[in-house]
């Protein structure tokens, strides 16, 4: 058994789970939900059944049966006297990600590839006879690859060496190296919510608690929350995107990036900067100044989102101590980075402003598309404007989020709730609508929502809906 989950967090990760159908089937698929986009990753321990009925003031006979059916459809096992955990995912899940020509997945919010890869990735085949010469992987990450990463901070107003820079197997592997080594049990991280939370699995992995400082589409970040969180937690860590952030889209203003690096001043506190998708413009004119202040920043980027998911290539940008103290822990969780995609990422590093233009064309599809049909067909529905990034954050007439993601399921559509990006829970009323994929495709999506969206407003409580009503 790996983790055990709490009852007071797991019925704050349920959000709103209730619904008209009878309890307990509602608080199953509220877990089932769970489940299926790994926020209860297999083999966790759920709270006894006791523990979480005292929790939701629910029966505890409501909550055996919710177990049972879980047991049922093979999502939990139960041993007398152990209590009850998680299982995989198995192919015949009804709720398991399927593939098929009428399949939706937008639980990624990753671009296909730029049409010029396959290309590329022939031209440095052509050197293959040197490339496998080698070791095959590198530690640092090759030398060439570092120096064109390094230019390219240059060109933004922010010195490099290539000695301040490390290669890494994506973004997410970044993150993980980096909590490892600069974060102890209960140390405190800032972080924005809602968030990218792969970042805040990685940092609570590493036993660190969260402090979250809201952001919205309409008004940004919340400084004087900010404020306050640095100067009461002093974090030890601040994880930031202030480029297009994940899920809100939202571009942090020059006053908002001097109020925060001054708050993370004087608090000491190491900050992030998460770049990966900073060079998603669509229709800004102007990019922004890099984030700083006076404290060392450490500085994520990746080709995962500009290039291709399938292209594991990641860096760390950071004074040259801490590369050095990265370096040194790196292998106990992976032995480097291999040759072949570090060759293929430098061939692409000088053609990114070309490969971002490109990139530019293809999202103000999807994101007008969407758009448009998220405002004609669910009009009660608030369809943010965005200028890059890769999706958008819609606010529901209703917190019907997770049932809404669980109703589409089953019509092959494939989304994630608002509360998977919540850091303490919440955001029910929200959903991460990519817009990643052909226009074609996200309309299709649309038209799913739409039709199963009265489904789930009918089945949903009366308490959950009828100050939703009033607003409309």
């Amino acid at each position: 058994m790996d983790s055990r989950i709490s009852a007071r967090s797991l019925t704050a990760a349920l959000g709103g789970w209730r619904s008209k159908e009878p309890v307990y089937e509602a608080l199953a698929d509220g877990i089932r939900l769970l489940c299926l986009d790994n926020r209860l990753a297999p083999r966790t321990a759920l709270p006894a059944e006791r523990e979480l009925a005292a929790e939701l003031r629910l029966s505890r006979t409501t909550v055996a049966a919710a177990y049972r059916s879980l047991r049922d459809t093979g999502h939990i096992e139960s041993v007398r006297g152990s209590g009850s955990v998680t299982l995989p995912l198995r192919r015949t899940d009804p709720g398991h990600r399927a593939t098929g020509p009428e399949t939706i997945d937008l639980q990624q919010a990753s671009p296909p590839a730029w049409p010029g890869l396959a290309g590329v990735i022939a031209e440095v085949a052509t050197r293959a006879a040197t490339l496998v010469s080698s070791v095959g992987y590198d530690i640092v990450g090759r030398r060439g690859l570092r120096e064109a990463i390094a230019e390219r901070y240059e060109a933004r107003g922010i010195p490099t060496s290539p000695d301040e820079v490390m290669i890494t197997t994506g973004a997410q592997s970044a993150i993980h190296l980096i909590a490892s080594v600069m974060l102890g049990r209960a140390d405190r991280v800032l972080i924005e919510t809602p968030t990218y939370p792969h970042a805040a699995d990685a940092f609570r992995r590493a036993g660190a608690r969260m402090v979250g400082v809201p952001v919205t589409t309409d008004d940004g970040w919340d400084l004087d929350r900010a404020e306050q969180a640095f100067a009461r937690t002093l974090p030890v860590l601040a994880y930031l995107m202030p480029e297009f952030q994940n899920p809100t889209g939202r571009t942090m203003s020059s006053s908002e990036r001097a109020v925060i690096a001054a708050a993370a001043d004087r608090s000491g506190t190491l900050v992030i900067v998460d770049d990966t998708i900073a060079d998603l413009d669509i229709d800004r004119v102007v990019r922004s100044e890099p984030f700083g202040g006076e404290g060392p920043v450490i500085r994520l980027g990746s080709l995962g989102k500009t290039v291709w998911g399938g292209l594991r290539i990641g860096w760390i940008r950071a004074e040259a101590e801490t590369i050095r103290r990265l370096v040194s822990a790196r292998a106990v969780h992976d032995l480097g980075t291999p040759e072949l995609e570090q060759a293929v990422a430098e061939s692409l590093l000088p053609r990114l402003d070309e490969i971002a233009v490109q990139r530019a064309h293809l999202l103000r599809q999807g994101r007008d598309a969407v758009t448009l049909a998220l405002r004609e067909r669910l009009p009660h529905w608030r369809v943010p404007v965005v200028d890059g990034g890769v999706s958008l954050w819609v606010e529901l007439d209703a917190p019907l989020s997770s049932g809404l993601v669980m109703a589409a399921r089953a019509d092959g559509l494939y989304l994630s709730a608002g509360s998977r990006f919540a850091v303490d829970g919440g955001y029910d009323r929200h959903l991460r609508v990519p817009f990643t994929a052909p226009p074609e495709t996200l309309v299709r999506a649309v038209s799913v929502l739409e039709r199963v969206w009265p489904t789930v407003q009918d089945g949903a409580p009366d308490a959950l809906t009828a100050r939703f009503d009033a607003m409309v």
